[in-house]
């Protein structure tokens, strides 16, 4: 696992080359944001320099929600997990599956985020398209926007509701493209500082960038 340290508040750990989570650092420990593909946990909790106090996850997609069960064992009970609803219900088998992987989870959230609820610094964000319970967090001390799925990064800034793109793995795991859309437009509404997206590099001053994706997709 590579890690990455982007600036005093967040770290970028990539699996493969291509999967992102993130440490967000608060006062009381760190914030787990995805946790990547199954078998990384133990990857994730070396990477981390201080306590891990809390799981989120932008969406309940295999490459994002795959080693929630290993992190929740090996951590404690203590350790909140958190995702969004109608995901979490799809996970649970009460909602049908959408487009991409969705692992089998044992573990239940201990609460679902819900639209302009601060978690530590972050800021949650209702993104729905790419999956159906979909969010994005952003962080209030830096304008750090950690989008999920809604933007990739792999070969420049894309919108993953556009198919034709040259990575195209999050496209084609999309839900609902003309959704994810308007979530893009949504979270450029935010007007982000740097940009940290599930797949790729991290993106500094991405506005422009932003914009170009949105008008492509």
């Amino acid at each position: 696992m590579r890690i990455t340290k982007i600036n005093d508040h967040l770290t970028q750990l990539t699996r493969l080359r291509f999967v992102n989570a993130y440490l967000v650092r608060e006062d009381d420990g760190l914030t787990l944001v995805d946790t990547t593909l199954k078998g990384a946990g133990k990857d994730i909790i070396a990477a981390a320099d201080a306590p891990i106090r809390r799981i989120l996850l932008t969406h309940g997609h295999g490459d994002h929600a795959g080693s929630v069960d290993e992190l929740r064992e090996a951590l404690g009970a203590d350790v909140e997990y958190l995702l969004a609803e109608p995901d979490a219900r799809i996970h649970a088998g009460e909602a049908k599956k959408t487009a991409g992987g969705w692992p089998k989870i044992a573990s239940r959230p201990d609460r679902f985020p819900v639209a302009r609820e601060r978690i530590g610094s972050l800021e949650v964000v209702a993104a729905p398209g790419h999956t159906p319970g979909h969010v994005a967090f952003v962080d209030a001390r830096d304008r750090t926007l950690l989008c999920g799925d809604t933007f990739t990064t792999m070969w420049g800034v894309a919108v993953t509701a556009k198919k034709l793109q040259r990575w195209p793995l999050a496209a084609t795991a999309t839900d609902d493209p003309e959704l994810d859309r308007q979530s893009a437009r949504t979270l450029r509404a935010l007007e982000p500082a740097r940009l940290a997206p599930g797949h790729g590099p991290v993106v500094e001053a991405p506005l422009v960038a932003m914009d170009r994706a949105i008008a492509k997709a």
